[in-house]
């Protein structure tokens, strides 16, 4: 099988006041931009950044940036152009015909990315919802051929007349439909995910959800911490579909620790409503691991933007621990701070791993054991508070009685310790 050919592409963005805060392009958000670009299959061959006061209403970058980037597409061959910054359908129709390439924004970029990574039903669910959202209030700009050639003829051309709005008006109506029939399949999926997560509760398993920007080695801490041989690979976006993995405490007691897709700056509004079902989960986990690139020299914006989606998710109370991670690979003079809910660890060697589990059990707020109970037939009543109270692991009957292993928290441990073997 012949390989895909690599697309080569010019990159551009503008860094101007007028625009939202964080909307704006700088070197960094370029050079994040080229990463994007290579991880969808593609290849910058050069990039325009632009600081001006407001963008250009017609072509968003002026008109001498524009010859820029079309004496760049012509020297390298390039048949795409990528902006940075999100666009609107008659910027991008004015940058397609002025350029002649075709034209991607970032937005579009990271859903390309996703509609490729994603192996799931859920997760192919959430991107074609996102994708179909996308795609809506832009679908004017594909009929506005058949508007301007009305206006300069005055009448419509022949086999134009009428069918123009009337498949704009059909379109519509087929990707509304569309979008309702895919919230309801993941309204399904969010019920589904209510159903788990009250039988967690019930069975009293805690649970912990790594979070962070993308590449920030969320998936090397998860097999880390559970030996899970999960791919963990140094390319943006690796992990889209939640992975789920059982640990084991010295104490006995189980985690489930849960892998979620990487955040970035700039990501699609589309993109965050379409994965809440996935996302919502955050809010009722028991601690969010924060794991942060403290290598990376952007990493306080980048733990700044993750913050600020955890809030837009409403899991900003979900208490947290910072995990710097790559430290050991982090600049001499970079301060990692430490200490409190603070951990410096490094996921590839197992450094300051310990520290971090000491830091998720305290989170938790529970000091539960494993233990061994022996109880007498004559006290069987006892079974009922334990399976109310406990996570009851086996229960077997002997001539003393009931031989229970259970995983207690303190105050359950105080009721039932004098059922407890020595050194219990």
């Amino acid at each position: 099988m012949a390989e895909k050919e690599i697309e080569k592409a010019i990159i551009a963005g503008l860094a101007a006041d007028s625009l939202p805060e964080g909307e704006s392009s700088t070197e960094e958000s370029m050079d994040e931009l080229e990463s994007l670009l290579a991880t969808a299959g593609g290849e910058s061959c050069g990039r325009v950044l632009q600081t001006k006061r407001t963008p250009d209403p017609r072509s968003f970058l002026g008109s001498g940036k524009v010859q820029e980037m079309k004496e760049l597409i012509e020297a390298n061959d390039c048949t795409l152009a990528v902006f940075d910054n999100e666009l609107t359908p008659s910027q991008a129709r004015a940058l397609e015909s002025d350029l002649g390439v075709r034209i991607v924004d970032r937005a579009q970029l990271i859903l390309d990315i996703f509609a490729q990574r994603a192996r799931t039903r859920e997760g192919r669910l959430q991107v074609e919802l996102a994708q179909y959202s996308y795609m809506l209030p832009r679908l004017t700009g594909m009929w506005t051929h058949l508007v301007r050639q009305t206006a300069s003829g005055g009448s419509s051309p022949i086999g134009t007349r009428g069918p123009g709005e009337t498949q704009l008006e059909t379109d519509r109506r087929h990707i509304r439909r569309k979008i309702q029939s895919l919230q309801q399949e993941l309204e399904n999926v969010r019920r589904v995910r209510t159903t788990q997560r009250r039988l967690r509760e019930k069975n009293g398993i805690p649970v912990v959800a790594l979070v962070g920007y993308t590449n920030a080695g969320k998936s090397t801490l998860l097999n880390t911490l559970t030996g899970a041989d999960i791919p963990a690979n140094n390319r943006l976006f690796d992990t889209l579909d939640t992975t789920t993995r059982r640990l084991e405490l010295e104490t006995g007691e189980e985690l489930l620790i849960s892998d979620t897709v990487g955040f970035i700056r700039k990501l699609p509004h589309h993109l965050v409503e379409a994965f809440k079902a996935t996302l919502e989960e955050l809010k009722y986990a028991d601690v969010l691991l924060h794991v942060i690139d403290v290598s990376n020299p952007e990493w306080e914006v980048q733990a700044g933007v993750v913050r600020d989606l955890i809030t837009q998710l409403g899991a900003e109370k979900t208490p947290c621990i910072d995990v710097y991670n790559k430290a050991d690979a982090a600049p001499v003079s970079e301060i990692i701070p430490r200490g409190g809910n603070n951990v410096a660890v490094s996921a590839l060697t197992g450094e300051g791993v310990d520290d971090l589990m000491n830091a998720v059990r305290a989170a938790v707020g529970r000091d539960r054991r494993l233990v061994t109970l022996t109880i007498p037939y004559s006290e069987l009543t006892v079974m009922d508070a334990l399976h109310r109270r406990a996570d009851v692991r086996s229960v077997e009957y002997d001539e003393r009685g009931a031989v229970v292993k259970a995983v207690v928290d303190a105050e359950t441990y105080g009721r039932v310790r004098r059922f407890a073997g020595e050194g219990e």
